[in-house]
């Protein structure tokens, strides 16, 4: 049985490109043990703001008030609380979180290794995404595991607290490490019952069918995660730059209407756009030919 367990740490600032582990335990694979570090795998790079008086553009301070003793507290003086309802709660200590009588309070318990392609739709529900790191003396035993789930084709599928909260994880081979990611629970994931979706009774055209058929197939390439970027960050930064620099910003035009309102004329028009898109792209590709130059040669002397 496969189980990883041990402690929590306080969660690392996201602006740093690599930072300390949030989580350091190990990986228990049959009866070796492997002591493992965990990172965040992503992090956030939206614009994020400040909030100011409209009246002078101070910061404002945001501070925890305490209605019964009407004064503002520090939140250090703060304990967690369980609302029982009616005003009533229960307090909740690090003591009392750490005394939970399941093992995955220390450990998680993988259930079972599962076919990736079986796991893959109860598994796109994806919280969080972790990089796992062997402590040294360690490292043999993790890439045994890593390559023995990659050849196999399997993902492990287990259990972790993490925050107060217990977490479905899924772990899977990726690149030279173990990527482990949270899951929603079954009961977290919302049903589709209530949406108007009327699959059964939208009528299709053969030609609008294969017109789909046609665009898909212009739009279809290999993926590169590279080629995508955050333009509208990029665009509000150089809002930002430039109001910084006293200049005024103006909103743009809006983009003319197509006027297409035919579903049909609409795909013709699509599937031209995407061809003649991907010609240029192909064109700009292609390395252009170098001149070749041909010596003369030297007339011999009579």
């Amino acid at each position: 049985m496969l189980s990883i367990h041990g402690s929590t740490e306080n969660e690392p600032l996201a602006r740093y490109s690599m930072p300390r582990s949030m989580w350091k335990g190990a990986i228990q694979f049959g009866l070796v043990t492997i002591p493992v570090k965990m990172y965040l795998a992503t992090e956030s790079k939206g614009v994020s703001f400040n909030m100011l008086h409209a009246a002078c553009h101070s910061r404002i301070q945001m501070k925890t008030y305490c209605p019964t003793d009407d004064e503002y507290i520090e939140r250090g003086d703060t304990v967690r609380g369980y609302d029982l309802g009616g005003e009533q709660y229960v307090v909740v200590t690090d003591d009392d979180l750490a005394s939970v009588p399941l093992k995955t309070v220390r450990s998680i318990e993988i259930e079972q290794f599962v076919p990736v392609d079986d796991a893959a739709e109860a598994t796109r529900f994806v919280k969080q995404s972790y990089y796992l790191e062997p402590d040294a003396i360690a490292r043999k035993a993790f890439y045994l595991l890593k390559q023995t789930l990659a050849e196999k084709g399997l993902r492990a599928i287990g259990k972790i607290v993490l925050r107060d909260r217990e977490q479905l994880v899924a772990l899977d081979p990726f690149e030279s490490t173990v990527l482990l990611s949270t899951l929603y629970w079954p009961d977290e994931i919302r049903g589709i019952g209530e949406l108007a979706l009327p699959e059964n009774d939208v009528e299709i055209k053969p030609a609008e069918r294969a017109m789909a058929e046609q665009l898909v197939a212009a739009m279809t390439g290999e993926f590169d995660a590279d080629q995508y970027h955050d333009e509208y960050r990029e665009a509000l930064l150089k809002i930002i730059e430039a109001k910084a620099e006293g200049q005024v910003v103006e909103a743009p035009a809006p983009a003319p209407a197509s006027g297409v309102t035919d579903l049909m004329a609409a795909l013709e028009a699509s599937v031209a756009a995407a061809k003649a898109a991907r010609t240029g792209a192909a064109a700009a590709a292609e390395p252009e030919e170098e001149a070749v130059t041909v010596p003369l040669r030297r007339r011999k002397a009579s």
